[in-house]
């Protein structure tokens, strides 16, 4: 009697191990680049945290490809390969529901950057890539029918592999990331990968899978829980665009102990903030850029670099009626966020421009804006670094009218390590700008604590600091920083602008 095969026989005997390749391929992608997002709230996200990420997932990687070919030898049967897959899922699982406890931990510790990142990828996704890698050398054993087809199924499997990271690259970032989230795309992974170990082998409900199970559910609830608790108290929304993850929440203002709206992508400051009630500037530093009508009392059109919350654009075009102002913000949601959360509202006198601000430098028509105001910034003090170097100096000044001036917010110490970074952009600045003065927002702190220093640099001759008779710039003038900087930083270049290292040993001063 002829036997009759199915269509999951078939799938099973043909294309099974190439499926499961394929979609772990995907998925160790996805986990890698949704990493740098469940990272960013707590360590930022500079190129320390992506060096360490990548470099922690690929030592774990190779890893697991050495025990995985070691195991898949002695022990060449689908259902350990099972048992490794669900085991990974059992890590993110574990990741899931503890992330934000060490990641919390690791954030207020007095860590340097770079060990803090290194440790977060350590405890967060090292367990998980270890197993990731286990899946193709296994698969490649189990496919190995002779050693004459042996290059063509290595070949094969690792071809499927590779394009299954690409799928997931483009996935990630194209759709996951900006339209599921970082955390429910942890989820999706995790559910992945439960699925992927029972294709492979039955599932059996033994006390250890069920464990495995209710720890997943478990991280769901708790972190979905958590996410309404502090919806419904701060009304946090955290938000993941195509450039970072953002929270919005309300709080209240430490100066005035009013109620604000926050913004924030990084654990060590918050980016914009608005009044409940009113539409007052709530930081100190965000007026120094009302500094423009001392140093050139005639201008007209100015330029932002970096809009967030764009609480200083919507008091520019309110103080200054005559006046018209462009907006460089390179993420669209940032502008959409401010919409729907910060009162930004249409004004013929605004136009809002989503690219980069140095790409639009380099694109800028020449002697354009009596000022150009920079307040860009990454996370963790980190300015893009392509806006902090002379290449991009050189573009801002070509940019401005013959009399214009910068208005740029550093934040930096004045004094010890933690001062390399100002030291260095303003050296960079005073080779392009003749004539540059430096204001310390809070002149009580302590030189060698990092805090907001607002840098004014004029194209040609421009009024020195002197007071005047307008009371709201003179309290913002007395507070001009006239002592010496060490200036032994070099200049940053394109080629070389250590930005990160320097604000790291910022962070450090800071928490000392």
């Amino acid at each position: 009697m002829k036997q009759t095969i199915s269509f999951l026989d078939i799938f099973r005997r043909d294309f099974l191990l190439e499926t499961v390749v394929f979609v772990s391929g995907a998925l160790v992608m996805i986990y890698e680049i949704v990493g740098s997002r469940i990272l960013a709230p707590y360590i930022g996200t500079s190129t320390y945290v992506w060096t360490s990420l990548i470099g922690v997932i690929l030592a774990s990687l190779s890893l697991g490809y050495w025990a995985g070919g070691k195991m898949a030898d002695r022990q060449p049967e689908l259902k350990y390969l099972s048992g490794v897959i669900f085991l990974a899922a059992a890590f993110l699982s574990v990741t899931i529901l503890l992330h934000e406890l060490i990641l919390t931990m690791l954030a207020v510790s007095t860590l340097g950057l770079e060990i803090k990142s290194i440790l977060a990828a350590l405890l967060l996704f090292a367990p998980a890539s270890v197993l990731f890698g286990f899946v193709t050398p296994y698969a490649i054993r189990l496919k190995m029918l002779s050693i004459e087809n042996a290059g063509k199924t290595v070949g094969r499997l690792y071809a499927l592999s590779t394009v299954g990271s690409i799928l997931g690259t483009f996935t990630a970032g194209f759709f996951l990331l900006p339209f599921v989230g970082s955390l429910r795309t942890l989820y999706l992974i995790t559910g992945s990968l439960i699925l992927l170990s029972i294709l492979l082998a039955p599932f059996k409900m033994t006390t250890t899978n069920l464990f495995v199970v209710l720890i997943f559910i478990s991280a769901i609830g708790a972190n979905e829980l958590y996410r309404y608790e502090l919806f419904q108290t701060d009304g946090l929304r955290d938000i993941d665009t195509e450039y970072s993850r953002i929270r919005v929440f309300r709080a209240t203002d430490k100066k005035t102990s009013k109620p604000i709206t926050a913004l924030s992508i990084d654990p060590l400051s918050t980016q914009s903030a608005i009044f409940a009630d009113s539409d007052d500037l709530v930081f100190d530093y965000t007026k120094y850029y009302h500094l423009i009508r001392h140093f050139k009392p005639d201008f007209k059109q100015a330029l932002m670099i970096g809009g967030a919350g764009y609480s200083f654009p919507k008091d520019y075009l309110r103080q200054y009626p005559e006046a018209t102002l462009d907006v460089v913000e390179i993420d669209p949601e940032m502008t959409r966020i401010a919409r729907d959360y910060f009162r930004l509202r249409e004004n013929p006198r605004l136009k809002i421009i989503h690219e980069d601000g140095r790409v639009f430098l380099n694109n800028s028509a020449a002697e354009k804006y009596d000022a150009v105001l920079l307040d860009a910034y990454g996370s963790l003090y980190s300015i893009p670094f392509q806006l902090t170097t002379v290449e991009a100096a050189r573009r801002v000044k070509n940019t401005l009218k013959p009399d214009g001036v910068v208005v740029l917010n550093t934040i930096s110490a004045s004094e010890g390590d933690g001062s390399l970074f100002l030291q260095a952009e303003y050296k960079t600045l005073a080779s392009v700008f003749p004539i540059i003065y430096m204001f310390k927002v809070k002149p009580e702190q302590l030189t060698t604590k990092p805090q907001n220093f607002i840098v004014v640099a004029c194209k040609s001759v421009c009024p020195s600091p002197a007071k005047g008779g307008d009371q709201q710039i003179n309290n913002l003038l007395q507070n001009y920083y006239q002592k010496p900087l060490d200036l032994t930083a070099p200049i940053l270049t394109d080629d070389l602008a250590p930005v990160e290292y320097y604000n790291s040993l910022a962070q450090s001063a800071a928490q000392k």
